[in-house]
């Protein structure tokens, strides 16, 4: 398992993520969504696996309601880059499978499926 945690320190959920990881004695990268953002390559990915950039978008963040307005899906992703405190935390990678929020029973077949 290759397991990446993008979240923020002040979300719930990326700590309840951390320790559902931390307790199954699994390691896993910590990246600080806010400060360091996601890189190109790394978004796609996500949104590839989620199934569409929709999914991603954090609807309670400031700013999130511009993102419904533009039609294109190149122009959310840049916004989504610049400003990656529109993404919705976590944003849990395994590979290339992923997770955005809180999905333990997803994350469970992952361990099984690695062992």
């Amino acid at each position: 398992m290759n397991i990446q945690i993008f979240g923020s320190s002040k979300c719930f959920d990326t700590k309840k993520a951390e320790r559902y990881f931390k307790e199954r004695g699994i390691k896993f990268q910590s990246i600080d969504l806010p400060r360091k953002g996601m890189s190109r390559g790394e978004l796609t990915g996500v949104i590839s696996a989620v199934g569409g950039i929709d999914g991603l978008i954090n609807g309670k963040a400031k700013g999130a309601e511009l993102l419904r307005y533009l039609a294109y899906e190149e122009d959310k992703l840049e916004k989504l880059l610049e400003q990656p405190e529109l993404i919705r935390t976590p944003v849990v990678r395994n590979r290339k499978l992923a997770t955005v929020g809180y999905c333990p029973e997803v994350w469970k077949e992952w361990i099984e499926s690695d062992s």
